[in-house]
């Protein structure tokens, strides 16, 4: 009877340390998904004053935008081997760095060149939290809870974006842009301190020889040594194939076909156009018939809080409902909210300057902002990251975010260029028409991964099952 009290109490214990060390593992690196956040929003109200400061035309201005995510799509390519060579932990620790750099740089800059320069040097170090954070944290959670938690940083991210829009809407007062930029240095140094305490994932240890330390990885985070026992050795037999990236890409068709799902997946989440709402949120308001800047920023910052709100939907949601259900519906709320939202520009640049349209254009965003925090989002960064075989999976997900940033530089590159030849209201009628065609590749290509391991998908994928179906 003793003996059986204290095997339970033993057992308490080890999964009260288990779920500790997995919370613990999650804020950790999902404090990258801050600092992401953090340089989406801080360039909305920056914009206005660099603008005044530096004479900017829209290229410019641009630029100024687009700039950070050619650096990230840099950042993605590279961190490919980064991940692979040094581990997703030094990798973290490499962004962090660069995020200090980056933005004192970005602080200090005296002509709109060097601002553009430091900018891709800040993008770099987001290229490389937002493929590696999540990586991280697919291969250390367990599958129960593994869209939760990868949905977690996701959040981190929107909180990031408020929390910079708070920021420059408290400088707003003065313009002082530069300390709108410069304060990002203070929660890059939090995220390589915390960063310096996490522990290498055991499939990466596992890959490079070091069994033992993956072992104890395991034990570390894993409730019961049976589970132990079971992911080690699946670990194992998957690692049987050497890592081989390109050259795999190259010879299997199996692993083309995901990659290019990966990379369709990340062009349809920027593609829905919702980062231009973070980006050029003030532009979007005062068009709406807000004139001061405080104005713009007080609705900017209403967006910005319906982000976080709306990430627990898909927090609560995506290990219970699905992944394709939650896409399905966001997709479709996006494609109505930037419908409307375009009408309501197309009734104020007509002469219709009433106060009920432009709140209207208000509740728009929100809408789309909603939909898209729900559903693309996060769950895109979750499918990406479980979809993708280990053989391949550096390559994989590098692919995949490379195209996010690239997909999320041209959005951002040619914003107000659209608005220029076509209006702000066929702008956001052409992210309505995308958005209706997304809903449809969700029905007819997109697989359902809810509480499936990373093992099972790979070997649905290489026994060359449909990509819809590699989640059964």
């Amino acid at each position: 009877m003793q003996q059986s009290v204290l095997l339970n109490e033993n057992v308490q214990k080890r999964e009260a340390s288990t779920k500790r060390a997995t919370l613990l593992i999650g804020l950790a690196a999902a404090m990258a998904g801050l600092l992401f956040g953090l340089d989406i929003g801080v360039i909305a109200g920056a914009l206005p004053f660099i603008t005044i400061d530096f004479k900017l035309g829209s290229h410019l201005q641009e630029w100024v935008v687009s700039s950070m995510m050619l650096g990230a799509a840099l950042g993605a390519i590279s961190n490919g081997w980064f991940s692979f060579k040094l581990g997703r932990k030094y990798s973290l620790l490499i962004s962090a760095l660069l995020f200090i750099i980056g933005s004192l740089g970005s602080a200090l800059a005296h002509n709109v060149e060097f601002l553009i320069f430091w900018r891709i040097v800040l993008g770099f170090a987001v290229g490389v939290a937002s493929y590696t954070a999540p990586l991280y944290l697919s291969e250390m959670a367990p599958e129960n809870v593994r869209g939760k938690m990868i949905s977690g940083y996701q959040l981190l991210v929107t909180i990031g974006i408020v929390v910079a829009f708070l920021s420059d809407t408290y400088f707003t007062s003065t313009g002082n842009w530069r300390m709108m930029l410069g304060v990002l240095c203070i929660p890059a140094l939090l995220l390589m301190a915390m960063v310096f305490f996490l522990p290498n994932t055991p499939r990466w240890l596992a890959a490079k020889g070091r069994e033992e330390e993956a072992l104890q990885v395991l034990h570390h985070i894993r409730n019961n040594d049976e589970k132990v026992k079971k992911e080690f050795n699946e670990i194992k037999e998957s690692l049987k194939v050497k890592q081989e990236g390109w050259s795999l890409f190259k010879v299997n068709k199996n692993v083309r076909r995901v990659v290019y799902l990966g990379m369709a997946l990340q062009a349809m989440q920027q593609f829905t156009g919702m980062n231009i709402i973070m980006y050029y949120a003030p532009e979007i308001f005062r068009r709406a018939g807000f004139q001061t800047n405080h104005e713009q920023m007080y609705a900017t910052i209403i967006v910005g809080l319906t982000f976080v709100f709306a990430t627990f939907i898909a927090i609560f949601t995506v290990d219970k409902l699905g992944r394709k259900p939650i896409l399905k519906v966001g997709f479709a709320i996006i494609a109505l909210g930037t419908f409307v939202l375009g009408l309501c520009l197309y009734l104020i640049d007509n002469g219709n300057n009433s106060a009920f349209i432009s709140y209207a254009s208000v509740g728009m965003a929100i809408m789309c902002i909603g939909g898209y925090a729900m559903s693309a989002a996060p769950v895109i960064w979750v499918l990406c990251s479980e979809i993708q075989p280990l053989k391949s999976r550096d390559f994989g997900i590098s692919c995949s975010t490379t195209t996010n940033w690239v997909s999320n530089m041209i959005i951002g590159a040619t914003f107000l260029t659209l608005i220029q030849t076509l209006g702000i209201s066929w702008t956001f009628w052409i992210y309505t028409a995308l958005n209706v065609v997304f809903i449809f590749v969700v029905i007819f290509f997109i697989p359902e991964t809810k509480n499936v391991t990373l093992e099972h998908i790979e070997r649905n994928l290489m026994s060359g099952k449909a990509l819809r179906d590699i989640g059964n």
